[in-house]
Protein backbone atom coordinates (compact mmCIF):
# COMPACT_ATOMS: atom_id res chain seq x y z
CA UNK A 1 0.00 0.00 0.00
CA UNK A 2 1.32 3.17 -1.13
CA UNK A 3 1.12 6.68 1.86
CA UNK A 4 -1.46 8.97 0.44
CA UNK A 5 -0.22 12.02 -1.38
CA UNK A 6 -1.05 15.33 0.57
CA UNK A 7 -3.17 17.91 -0.02
CA UNK A 8 -1.56 20.73 -2.05
CA UNK A 9 -2.05 24.08 -3.52
CA UNK A 10 0.12 26.00 -5.88
CA UNK A 11 0.85 30.27 -4.94
CA UNK A 12 3.19 32.50 -6.54
CA UNK A 13 5.55 35.17 -4.49
CA UNK A 14 3.72 38.06 -5.18
CA UNK A 15 6.13 41.59 -5.28
CA UNK A 16 4.00 43.09 -2.51
CA UNK A 17 4.86 40.09 -0.04
CA UNK A 18 8.54 40.68 0.11
CA UNK A 19 10.09 42.50 3.12
CA UNK A 20 12.62 44.84 3.01
CA UNK A 21 15.45 42.27 2.49
CA UNK A 22 13.85 41.08 -0.77
CA UNK A 23 12.38 37.68 0.29
CA UNK A 24 9.14 36.75 1.88
CA UNK A 25 7.72 38.71 4.51
CA UNK A 26 7.81 35.67 7.72
CA UNK A 27 3.92 36.60 8.20
CA UNK A 28 3.50 35.39 4.50
CA UNK A 29 4.57 32.11 5.27
CA UNK A 30 1.74 31.52 7.76
CA UNK A 31 -0.71 32.87 5.22
CA UNK A 32 0.15 30.47 2.97
CA UNK A 33 -0.31 27.75 5.25
CA UNK A 34 -3.59 28.99 5.80
CA UNK A 35 -4.57 29.12 2.50
CA UNK A 36 -3.86 25.25 2.33
CA UNK A 37 -5.79 24.66 5.21
CA UNK A 38 -9.02 26.51 4.24
CA UNK A 39 -9.04 25.18 0.74
CA UNK A 40 -8.97 21.83 2.43
CA UNK A 41 -11.30 22.69 5.32
CA UNK A 42 -13.66 23.58 1.92
CA UNK A 43 -13.23 20.85 -0.64
CA UNK A 44 -13.82 18.18 2.85
CA UNK A 45 -16.61 20.20 3.73
CA UNK A 46 -15.54 21.66 7.08
CA UNK A 47 -17.16 24.85 6.10
CA UNK A 48 -20.39 23.76 4.65
CA UNK A 49 -23.46 23.54 6.09
CA UNK A 50 -23.30 20.59 7.72
CA UNK A 51 -20.98 21.89 10.04
CA UNK A 52 -23.33 25.15 10.57
CA UNK A 53 -26.25 23.26 11.00
CA UNK A 54 -24.36 21.43 14.05
CA UNK A 55 -23.09 24.84 15.02
CA UNK A 56 -19.39 23.84 14.66
CA UNK A 57 -16.52 25.44 13.40
CA UNK A 58 -12.46 24.51 13.20
CA UNK A 59 -10.47 26.96 15.26
CA UNK A 60 -6.55 27.41 15.55
CA UNK A 61 -5.29 27.43 18.56
CA UNK A 62 -1.14 27.28 18.02
CA UNK A 63 1.01 27.85 14.78
CA UNK A 64 4.50 27.05 15.03
CA UNK A 65 6.83 27.70 11.38
CA UNK A 66 10.33 26.63 10.87
CA UNK A 67 12.22 28.79 8.40
CA UNK A 68 13.91 26.64 5.96
CA UNK A 69 14.76 28.48 2.44
CA UNK A 70 14.07 32.12 1.65
CA UNK A 71 11.53 32.97 -0.84
CA UNK A 72 11.69 35.84 -3.66
CA UNK A 73 8.81 37.16 -5.76
CA UNK A 74 7.90 35.21 -8.82
CA UNK A 75 9.14 32.04 -6.96
CA UNK A 76 6.10 29.23 -7.10
CA UNK A 77 5.43 27.12 -3.89
CA UNK A 78 3.72 24.38 -3.36
CA UNK A 79 2.23 24.05 0.10
CA UNK A 80 0.98 21.06 1.09
CA UNK A 81 -1.71 20.08 4.37
CA UNK A 82 -2.09 17.31 6.30
CA UNK A 83 -4.57 16.51 8.89
CA UNK A 84 -3.83 14.34 12.16
CA UNK A 85 -6.33 12.99 14.18
CA UNK A 86 -5.49 11.92 17.64
CA UNK A 87 -6.97 11.51 21.42
CA UNK A 88 -8.29 14.51 23.26
CA UNK A 89 -9.89 17.91 21.93
CA UNK A 90 -7.67 18.63 19.45
CA UNK A 91 -5.69 18.07 16.07
CA UNK A 92 -3.12 19.23 13.68
CA UNK A 93 -3.01 20.29 10.36
CA UNK A 94 0.30 20.67 9.05
CA UNK A 95 2.08 22.12 5.78
CA UNK A 96 5.19 22.03 3.97
CA UNK A 97 6.16 24.94 1.95
CA UNK A 98 8.72 23.42 -0.98
CA UNK A 99 9.93 25.66 -3.83
CA UNK A 100 9.58 24.05 -7.40
CA UNK A 101 12.98 22.20 -7.49
CA UNK A 102 11.14 20.20 -4.11
CA UNK A 103 13.45 22.12 -1.76
CA UNK A 104 11.91 22.73 1.42
CA UNK A 105 10.94 26.42 2.49
CA UNK A 106 9.36 26.55 5.56
CA UNK A 107 7.34 23.35 8.07
CA UNK A 108 4.53 24.68 9.69
CA UNK A 109 2.33 23.26 12.38
CA UNK A 110 -1.17 23.59 13.75
CA UNK A 111 -2.93 22.69 16.43
CA UNK A 112 -7.12 23.15 15.90
CA UNK A 113 -9.75 22.19 17.98
CA UNK A 114 -13.70 22.47 17.33
CA UNK A 115 -15.54 24.68 18.90
CA UNK A 116 -19.28 24.51 19.78
CA UNK A 117 -20.47 27.68 18.87
CA UNK A 118 -23.21 28.15 20.75
CA UNK A 119 -20.96 27.04 24.44
CA UNK A 120 -18.05 28.27 23.06
CA UNK A 121 -15.95 25.14 24.41
CA UNK A 122 -13.81 23.20 21.95
CA UNK A 123 -15.85 19.20 21.74
CA UNK A 124 -14.45 15.73 22.87
CA UNK A 125 -13.70 13.96 19.46
CA UNK A 126 -12.90 16.62 17.21
CA UNK A 127 -13.21 13.91 14.16
CA UNK A 128 -16.70 11.82 15.19
CA UNK A 129 -18.43 15.04 14.99
CA UNK A 130 -16.74 16.14 11.70
CA UNK A 131 -17.86 12.86 10.64
CA UNK A 132 -21.73 13.33 12.20
CA UNK A 133 -21.85 16.83 10.31
CA UNK A 134 -20.82 14.87 6.72
CA UNK A 135 -17.72 16.07 6.44
CA UNK A 136 -15.28 13.72 3.77
CA UNK A 137 -13.15 12.81 6.35
CA UNK A 138 -11.04 11.00 3.89
CA UNK A 139 -10.20 13.82 1.71
CA UNK A 140 -9.16 14.76 5.41
CA UNK A 141 -6.82 11.39 5.60
CA UNK A 142 -8.48 10.32 8.36
CA UNK A 143 -11.06 7.18 8.45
Amino acid sequence: MTEREPFRVQIKVRHYELDTLGHLNHAVYHSYGEVARLELMEQAGLLTSGMREERLAAVLLESHISFRRELRAGDVVDVTCESKFGEGKTFRMDSMIYKSDGTTAAEITCTLGLMDLERRKLVADPLDRIKKAGVDVAMLGAT
